[in-house]
């Protein structure tokens, strides 16, 4: 388990959040700069977080105005999505998207937790989302990457791990 240390965005998590979330966040939390700030896409090594790689996404962020791309998808998201759209715009492959949340993450720096039904993909064989969304940013200050994870679960609240 990775020691994470206590951090104001402990309380935005919630403590029964799916492990998953948890690690992830954990994670997060564990690779900040030491002389404080965000962590940038440079402190993420996929070989530390390989159980779950299948549920992250990066979110790349171009201001001015906003606009986000999808930087890499896992396995399990491109699987329900049934594509690919690794190096794509939200905006473009989404018509319903409404970058509100990205917008508020990045602005704020905080991350955000979600649970609930898909509004984008109401026709997929899943029953509810959880996810998590965590700021990037290379120079520990201007978000510049979303780090995601999706967990899906069916009707049940069990989580499914294949489509």
């Amino acid at each position: 388990m990775i020691e994470a240390p206590r951090s104001p965005f402990s309380q935005l998590i919630p403590e029964d959040c799916h492990p998953k979330v948890r690690a992830l966040f954990d994670y997060w939390r564990s690779v900040h700069p030491k002389d404080g700030g965000l962590p940038g896409r440079q402190h993420i090594d996929p070989i530390d977080i390989p159980h779950l790689l299948p549920n992250i996404w990066l979110i790349d962020v171009r201001r001015n105005p906003y606009r986000f791309r999808f930087r890499l998808v896992g396995t399990l998201i491109v699987n329900y999505a049934g594509e690919d759209n690794t190096g794509k715009w939200f905006d473009e492959r989404l018509p319903d998207f409404d970058p509100g949340v990205f917008i508020d993450l990045v602005e704020t720096g905080k991350p955000s937790w979600s649970r609930g039904r898909s509004k984008m993909r109401p026709e997929k064989n899943y029953y509810e989302l959880e996810r998590v969304r965590l700021p990037l940013a290379t120079d520990a200050k201007i978000v510049d990457m979303i780090l995601s994870l999706t967990v899906f679960f069916d009707s049940g609240g069990s989580e499914i791990q294949r489509p």
